[in-house]
């Protein structure tokens, strides 16, 4: 029998639609023989949906006719699996849809892939794709995971982070620890965002004021870090859990600005033509053409440099530190490990880890001689094991101490209804 694997996308966040894109590649590649995909949208407002129209990416170009020929729907344990139910449950006919035996969380942002939905899925008793809770969570929290690598021993550039309510009581006192401990220029970012949202570099105090107040916009914690001027970047990306992992080969992004743009990700040039989702060059995933590929339709995957143009020596040393940032951050499955090299000292400082599902990172692997189908079959494979294994452990006691007789500490004055 097939694999039902619930695909969980969209989401309550500004990258909403970019996990549409995200999902579209996946099932395109996801062995049909194999696996049946069961697509689970969650729309902006929260509500999930099912239903097959939701596997056709031209569909999304009206929302309110899509929607309307889906189910509302619930996803439940009754006890004997998980299930996809109509919410509410109809006066006739079925009420249960669809069962899921693993999930495959396609969420981006807030609210997402912060660590909400792998707690959603912790609770639903399933296995899934990606990270864990907490690896979720460091995964998005910009300031936390900065904090985690940086007392592990892992090089990261010096920042200062804060709320944005100490910054509105005492806005010259957050100001004067910034310059303090910085020299400028300056990255300034939301603590908890993606896909380089909310990020403005900072020349002096003027920029940084602007570039702070722009950032306040989008999250409630703001990191501010010492940029890099003689920037290099380089990626990896990783596959495997905490104790066991491999790494692809190394990628060199190139960008139009300062900083790596939520439009150089998605958007491209700005000058592809029809109604394009993530345009620009070699873009394709165009409204009217049902069967288009989605592998090309994300900018991101064009202005790159594959194989990246460094040494054997220095691509190791960053292949091994991807292996060490998984490995303290706990992480499961897939991810994409960003770093920064001062071309000037040589020196290299890990920027970030990209989780599932920002950072599927196909290309990478298939540049590494793994295709987009064997690198999904993988971190399948690697949810199923890791479920198996964490239900060997103990989280529970059969015994019901409310229903046990006298001795029980705290339980004094209780009496039993037992006869």
């Amino acid at each position: 029998m097939k694999i039902k694997v619930g695909v969980f996308f969209g989401g309550d966040s500004v990258e909403h639609e970019i996990s549409v894109i995200t999902m579209s590649q996946a099932i395109s590649s996801l062995n049909p023989e194999k696996y049946e995909v069961v697509p689970i949208y969650i729309a902006k407002n929260g509500v999930m949906y099912t239903g097959d129209d939701l596997l056709d990416l031209y569909s999304f170009k009206d929302m309110d006719v899509l929607l309307k020929r889906c189910y509302k729907v619930s996803v439940v344990n009754d006890g004997k699996g998980v299930k996809v139910v109509r919410t509410p449950a109809p006066w006739i006919g079925k009420r249960v849809i669809n069962t899921i035996d693993v999930a495959f969380p396609i969420v981006h942002g807030t609210n997402c892939e912060d660590g909400t939905m792998a707690g959603f899925l912790t609770l639903l008793r399933i296995p899934f794709v990606g990270p864990d809770i907490v690896a979720s969570s460091l995964g998005m929290d910009k300031i936390l995971q900065k904090k985690v690598l940086r007392d592990s021993g892992l090089p990261v550039v010096d920042f200062v982070s804060f709320y944005s309510m100490e910054y509105i009581k005492d806005e010259e006192k957050i100001l004067n620890e910034i310059e303090d401990s910085l020299e400028y220029p300056v990255i300034v970012k939301p603590g908890n965002l993606g896909s380089s949202v909310g990020i403005r570099k900072a020349k002096n105090k003027v920029e940084l004021e602007e570039a702070i107040e722009f950032a306040m916009e989008f999250t409630d914690r703001i990191i501010v870090e010492k940029a890099v001027e003689n920037l290099k970047e380089i990626n990896c990306s990783i596959i495997g859990n905490a104790t066991e992992s491999e790494t692809s080969v190394c990628e060199e992004p190139f960008f139009s600005d300062e900083i790596l743009s939520y439009a150089d990700k998605y958007i491209g040039d700005g000058k592809s033509k029809g109604g394009t989702i993530g345009g620009g060059k070699g873009a394709n995933i165009k409204f009217g053409e049902k069967n288009s590929s989605a592998k090309s339709g994300n900018n991101q995957f064009t202005n790159k440099k594959i194989p990246a143009d460094i040494s054997k020596e220095k691509a190791e040393k960053i292949q091994n530190l991807t292996k060490e940032v998984f490995k303290v951050l706990g992480c499961s499955g897939v991810a994409r490990v960003d770093f920064l090299i001062d071309t000037k000292t040589d020196i290299v400082y890990v920027n970030e880890i990209n989780t599932i599902p920002g950072a599927l990172s196909y290309y990478l692997w298939e540049a590494s001689g793994k295709s987009f189908e064997t690198e999904l079959d993988e971190i399948i494979d690697i949810a199923i094991k890791r479920y198996r294994d964490k239900e060997k452990l103990t989280f529970s006691y059969d015994k019901n101490i409310l229903a046990m007789q006298g001795g029980t500490k705290g339980t004094k004055g209780i009496k039993s209804n037992k006869v």
